[in-house]
């Protein structure tokens, strides 16, 4: 195990200078390159995204292996080692446990990910779990990535589960300020730490203008709404596990300052990083309780469209009813005297009043007597 070495002392940058090199710009992400006249090996693994070795704040050395970086870091006096790696196997991150003397629950979390956001220190190193996040706006969806990163006296090594962060834009704006990445490893990591802060911004907006279409959505009564509150409901659930956390995180760095001899300018962008990131944990709590309202709104709105289809269904069923009663009330006043002629007209020879002179007037006296009484019956019950 090689003896670990403590970074160079560097003066401070100017501050004009310091948020422009923190900043990520919308600039493509660089590509890994070998050094003239040498080629990468076949063997060489894919998750191996950047290595590269600084000394004084400037690139000296871009190695394309770990081994080669392991070699090179040996050689260089008062150097910093950064790699990247993304989605690496378990042989690479051994190596790597092996070479810097990193704890082995560190290594076991950045082998499994699908952790938490943490800050966890094991002597001179410093291990932190960060969750990125980026808006996608053909689905309209938040995609969320998952970066670690370990933090020595002169090594800092990222391990990128996921397409977010874009740390090559990081690296880009550091070495474009050499006295900010000569502070050492402390100025990458806080550099990493405002990238993904920064990363929020867009997915804030996003979310903000998703929130708006589904109250007009809602009030439009799409029938669709009701999913994609639940769905953008879920996608803050797990936004707001990725910011809350921060904020705590943060809050222990700037404690450990005096005991770590941070430097000033380094506070003092760490605490813009966490006014950042508190700023936006308050959006997302805003946002979990917008959509919260919006969906009793939904459901309010829902039950009364709900409610006005059962009225308008039972005004129907009344109609209907009115309309059956009277029918049926003309039918029984028109069946009474059908009846009657039906029963004197079987002419049969033993029949009473077929001999009767006052037969034909009083069948028709009867018919009537029946009707009206049935009509009054029926008039009084408004069923006529």
């Amino acid at each position: 195990m090689s003896e670990r070495r403590a970074r160079p002392d560097a003066k401070n940058p100017r501050k004009s200078g310091w948020r422009r090199a923190l900043t990520p710009p919308t600039a493509p992400p660089d590509k890994p390159s070998a050094p003239a006249g040498s080629a990468v090996p076949e063997t060489e693994p894919v998750s191996i995204v950047q290595a590269a070795l600084y000394r004084d704040g400037v690139r000296v050395s871009t190695p394309v292996t770990l081994a080669e970086t392991y070699r090179e870091l040996h050689e260089q006096p008062s150097g910093m080692a950064w790699i990247g790696l993304a989605r690496p196997t378990e042989h690479e991150l051994l190596s790597l446990a092996s070479e810097f003397d990193l704890h082995p629950l560190a290594v076991e979390d950045a082998m499994e990910a699908h952790q938490r956001p943490k800050l966890e220190r094991y002597g001179e190193t410093l291990f932190v779990v960060l969750r990125a996040a980026r808006y996608l706006d053909a689905p309209e969806e938040v995609d969320f990535g998952e970066l670690h990163v370990f933090v020595g006296p002169d090594f800092v090594i990222t391990v990128r589960h996921g397409a977010a962060p874009d740390l090559s834009a990081v690296r880009h704006r550091m070495e474009e300020s050499p006295e900010l990445l000569g502070l050492g490893p402390e100025a990458v990591l806080y550099a990493i730490l405002d990238a993904v802060v920064d990363g929020y911004a867009p997915v804030v907006a996003g979310v903000q203008n998703d929130i708006d279409e589904i109250e007009t959505e809602v009030f439009r009564g799409d029938p669709e709404v009701s999913r994609r509150i639940y769905e953008l409901s879920r996608e803050m659930v797990e936004f707001q596990r990725a910011t809350r956390p921060l904020v705590g995180m943060l809050h222990s760095l700037m404690a450990g300052f005096a005991k770590y001899g941070t430097d000033e300018e380094l506070q003092r962008y760490l605490r813009d990083v966490a006014d950042h990131v508190t700023h936006t944990s308050e959006r997302v709590d805003s946002f979990r309780q917008a959509l919260a309202d919006i969906l009793t709104v939904n459901a309010t709105l829902v039950t009364q469209q709900q409610n006005a289809e059962m009225r308008a269904l039972a005004e129907a069923g009344f109609e209907q009813n009115e309309e059956i009663k009277k029918i049926s009330s003309w039918a029984a006043i028109l069946f009474a005297p059908t009846l009657v002629g039906t029963i004197y007209g079987m002419n049969f020879e033993d029949m009473p009043e077929l001999g009767w002179s006052f037969g034909y007037p009083f069948a028709i006296g009867l018919m009537g007597v029946v009707c009206v009484t049935l009509y009054v019956i029926f008039k009084r019950r408004d069923w006529l």
